[in-house]
């Protein structure tokens, strides 16, 4: 084998960096528990004991802090670990008050507060109804088309219109407005890089609910929600421009809270506009620094000075103030509510003129940890900046010439027009070049001196960032602006969707059949099993080495790609020992065999891996949630699964062979399995026709028979309720009393902020709208909550909509028909037939009909629920992966017996006895890789939970079709197919 060298370096560099990676959960693992013992079971202090060693260094090698190793420890998933839960309000006050042109009508706004104040405090009216009833009472007879009526909503409506028709403007304006910052907040979150967020609208308000996995930076998440992404660009003003305000300011300041002395007065009266005399106020304290001189001397008797510190460099003569600088001042973080309170007051607001507006920077610097303050320069006659955030066409996170992040922006040609002409001004005079500062939200991120005009409208925003900040800028910028400001109105830590038993069971039920495979691949191919089974863990190490060190979140739907992952693994191991068995057979010797073995069934292990990456990669690149991630998974694992079960077995197996090891690949009792078999596939595929034929048709009959398919709250939302009970309570005997109180309708039960509060999320009754159903559901749930002979109080009860939107699933359609396609014209490149793409493509179309089918024939009859979920969704997925595998590899084998035979025409009873020849010879393999992934999916079926039972056994019945559709359905069709060609 060529480049054994080679694989061993890359095998020993990739278990490196995985084992790196995977070290962080075990130091943070330590950490936490050292925190537990130290707490007693007191939270606070355990929080308190992490908080005060986040910054401290606790990986021994290379002194890294808790906080860093926390931010690179394996992330689980809302259904594994849970994460935080954050309620979003869309201001439509703000929206509102935006549509009529910021109007001063006293009214108006009145009716604005009022409305305000009603759903505050829990009215059941939506705001639109609540501000039209308001403005009704306070202006009776007074239209409000004269508020809303513009040239830019004629169409909609006029100085004529009615208020009803102003009332149904409104709505519509409100619904867009709400429905636009719901695929806003997803695009943000999902480049926040959130696998599988749960984002639902709170029905009947303007309220969004959203749960992120795994989240720990929750001022982050934040900053990232509320912005409202309005980008700006201003000219500012220059400290000598600004200093005689600020004088004045203070001056105010002092005879207002009557403190002025003699001292004062001094220092005051010395000021001038000149810039070097702005020094004066620094030099009073000779060689003392600034910052001392401040707190003796000006906490007195000037109060702005005192905490405004001027920007400033040393020169000969001392501390001098820089005149030129666009900064106007620093101020400590405490400090800048104390400056704001200063600018606010009336007599101050007074004086400042209407051209100017103060804006603090984004974030403290983060040396001095103190905010900036700028004088924006407003030139406009409406007040609006010098050019707006339309003007970007695309955003990106990169770095500047010293390695730095920033935000490279590439703006409209009308914008860059702009820029060109303001970005000239700045920079016209050669000794005293402006900045512009550039302002999201009205917090400056940067303010660069412009040397030069910028002519292409390529720019960028550079600044005191990390990473995640341009990160988050880029992705701010591109999501687009909120159509109406968004601000948190709740935000709670929230436990696991399973809860920790299920997860208990699952874990120790995925570890019992991951060692049964262990067991049987060792005990039926004997020493050989034995490689397989080292390679196999190796394709785990570094499948979760990987996805750590990608920052992935691993949910249930990532653990169906890792079971699919385990199945490809010990395909292709099964697939190189059923081939050197062959040729061993004729009498080879066991060099010559295991060579011949992996030569003739790499053809097979390519082809129905690269056909799995088509469906990974279009998955991947065009759906969300919970399909993104098992498309992550399910391309790691085929990587990972060809290095480790092809290229690292092979190196073992030469180093065995040059140290005259014997390998064997069988033993007595599996010597010869599966010989002489001769099952007649192709002459009985009309029974198997009518077989799958009255399985759909049933699955059909009974689909309208029970109303349709089983929808869960996924797809169909339903009823959430925050429920605090006196003591802790165990999420899984919750979910079981629910489920028997909801009519075997199981509820979706997670710990919020706590072990003592649940939210509980139910699909009970969900089509039934009304005030009684909700009665009906709340008596549902007392009646189960009674149950659990604990003291209770429902906090809160609130009606949502699905978490998988409509655009998530026409995306996830959009996804798997195009990855069809690309994998028909795979399978026809390959195979040179375009009946065996077709035939492979209505296999995997007949292998979801036929996992529905048993879904809808057999729900209420088994004692579980087959709810169809967004887990379901990773299911089909990994019932067509299988089927795909099994179609390829089937697919090579007659594509090889057909070219030995020098038949190519797809006719003829010849060619039908070797095309049974050929699945016949691919029968052990199908059989036994069928078997291995069965007893993992049968040991977590049995001893896995309640929770995950319906999603494992929508993956065993899809290892079961997926197994038939390929022997019985998939080649019988091609055959089908080419006679019809034929004639």
């Amino acid at each position: 084998m060529q480049g054994k060298g080679f694989i061993k370096f890359l095998a020993i560099l990739l278990a490196i960096v995985c084992a790196y990676y995977l070290s962080f959960n075990l130091v943070t693992a330590k950490v936490e528990k050292d925190a537990k013992e130290y707490a007693k079971g007191d939270a606070v202090k355990e929080k308190a004991y992490l908080d005060s060693i986040a910054t401290e260094p606790v990986y021994p090698v290379f002194g890294l802090t808790y906080q860093f190793c926390k931010s690179k420890e394996m992330n689980l998933g809302l259904d594994l670990k849970g994460g935080m839960n954050v309620t979003m309000e869309i201001s439509l006050n703000e929206l509102v008050k935006s549509l009529a042109n910021n109007t001063s009508d006293a009214n108006f706004n009145k009716a604005l507060q009022n409305a305000q104040r009603l759903q505050d405090q829990g009215s059941t009216t939506d705001f639109i109804n609540l501000f039209i009833s308001e403005f009704e009472k306070l202006s009776p007879g007074v239209k409000l088309a004269d508020f809303f009526a513009t040239t830019e909503n004629s169409q909609q409506i006029n100085s004529t219109s009615s208020n009803t028709e102003v009332r149904n403007y409104l709505s519509r304006e409100a619904t867009s407005a709400i429905d636009r910052s719901f695929i806003i907040l997803r695009s943000r979150i999902d480049g926040f890089g959130v696998a599988s967020p749960n984002m639902q609208k709170q029905e009947g308000t303007n309220r969004i609910l959203i749960e992120m996995p795994g989240v720990q930076d929750q001022e982050r998440v934040q900053k990232l929600l509320q912005g409202s992404a309005e980008l700006q660009f201003w000219q500012v003003y220059q400290l000598q421009e600004v200093y005689p305000l600020l004088d004045n300011i203070n001056k105010t300041l002092v005879s207002t809270s009557k403190v002025a002395d003699t001292t004062a007065a001094a220092a005051t009266d010395t000021a001038k506009k000149d810039g070097g005399k702005l020094g004066d106020l620094v030099k009073k304290g000779g060689s003392k620094d600034s910052t001392d001189i401040r707190k003796s001397e000006l906490s007195k008797s000037n109060p702005l000075f005192a905490v405004l510190e001027l920007p400033m460099f040393q020169s000969e003569q001392g501390p001098q103030v820089y005149p030129t600088s666009a900064i106007i001042g620093f101020v400590e973080k405490r400090d800048t509510a104390k400056v704001n309170g200063f600018l606010r007051k009336p007599e101050i607001a007074a004086t400042i003129p209407q051209s100017m507006k103060f804006m603090w920077s984004v974030k403290p610097d983060a040396q001095s940890k103190k905010f900036e303050l700028y004088a924006i320069k407003v030139t406009a006659a409406d007040g609006q900046p010098a050019l707006g955030g339309d003007a970007i066409s695309e955003a990106r996170a990169d770095y500047d010439q010293k390695g730095s992040p920033e935000v490279t922006m590439y703006m409209k040609p009308s914008g860059a027009t702009k820029w060109k002409k303001l970005t000239a001004e700045a920079s016209a005079d050669p000794n005293n070049k402006k900045a512009i500062a550039i302002v999201l939200d009205n917090n400056v991120y940067s303010a660069p001196t412009v040397q030069n005009e910028i002519p292409n409208g390529i720019s960028s925003i550079s600044g005191n960032f990390t990473v995640d900040d341009t990160k988050d800028l880029a992705n701010i910028l591109k999501a687009g602006k909120l159509p109406a400001p968004a601000k948190i109105v709740g935000k709670f830590v929230v436990g696991p969707t399973l809860g920790q038993t299920a997860i208990n069971n699952g874990l120790i039920s995925f570890v019992i059949a991951f060692i049964v495979i262990l067991v049987f691949m060792a005990l039926y191919y004997h020493r050989a099993g034995w490689v397989a089974n080292f390679a196999l863990l190796i394709n785990l190490f570094f499948i979760m080495g990987i996805l750590v060190s990608l920052g992935a979140v691993l949910t249930l739907p990532g653990i169906a790609g890792i079971v699919l992952t385990i199945g490809l693994s010990v395909d292709a191991n099964i697939l190189i020992f059923e081939r050197v068995r062959e040729e061993l057979a004729q009498g080879k010797s066991t060099a010559q065999s295991i060579k011949d073995g992996f030569r003739h069934a790499m053809s097979s292990i390519i082809d129905s891996n690269a056909t799995l990456f088509i469906l990974g990669g279009i998955l991947y690149a065009f759906g969300s949630g919970p399909v993104q991630g098992f498309a992550t998974t399910l391309c790691i694992g085929i990587a990972s699964s060809l290095f480790a079960a092809v290229l690292i077995s092979r190196v073992i197996f030469d180093s065995m062979l040059n140290r005259k090891i014997d390998i064997s690949f069988d033993n007595s009792l599996t010597k010869n399995a599966f010989k002489n078999i001769a099952f007649n596939f192709v002459g009985r595929r009309k029974l198997y026709y009518i077989i799958s034929s009255v399985i759909i048709v049933l699955g059909i009959i009974f689909y309208f028979k029970n109303g349709g398919l089983n929808l869960g709250i996924d797809f169909k939302g339903g009823r959430t309720y925050l429920v605090h009970f006196d003591k802790n309570v165990e999420t899984e005997d919750i979910r079981a009393k629910l489920t028997t109180a909801f009519e075997d309708e199981a509820p979706e039960v997670k710990t919020a902020g706590g072990d003592n509060q649940l939210k509980i999320t139910t699909a009970y009754l969900v089509s039934e709208p009304g005030q009684a159903t909700d009665a009906k559901v709340e008596s549902a749930l007392k009646k189960g909550l009674d149950g659990a002979a604990v003291k209770y109080d429902i906090v809160s009860s609130q009606r949502v909509d699905p978490i998988i939107a409509s655009d998530i699933v026409t995306s996830a359609y959009g996804a798997i028909l195009f990855s069809c396609i690309l994998m028909f014209i795979y399978i026809v490149v390959r195979f040179r037939k375009w009946q065996y793409g077709l035939g492979a493509v209505i296999a995997l179309f007949h292998d979801v009909l036929m996992v529905l089918s048993f879904y809808t024939i057999l729900d209420g009859v088994l004692p579980f629920s087959l709810e169809i979920g967004q887990d379901f969704i990773a299911a089909i997925l990994t019932v067509m992966g299988y089927t795909m595998t099994e179609t390829v590899v089937v697919f090579d084998r007659i594509r090889e017996r057909l070219n030995e035979a020098g038949k190519t025409d797809m006719y003829g009873e010849e060619r039908n006895t070797l095309i049974n020849f050929a699945l016949n010879s691919t029968l052990s393999r199908t059989i036994l890789t069928s078997l291995t992934v069965f007893f993992v999916l049968l040991v977590i079926f049995i001893f896995g939970g309640d929770s995950i039972r319906g999603f494992i056994f929508a993956l065993l019945i899809g290892r079961i079709i997926g197994t038939y559709s390929s022997l019985c359905i998939s080649t019988p069709i091609v055959i089908d197919l080419a006679q019809k060609g034929k004639k």
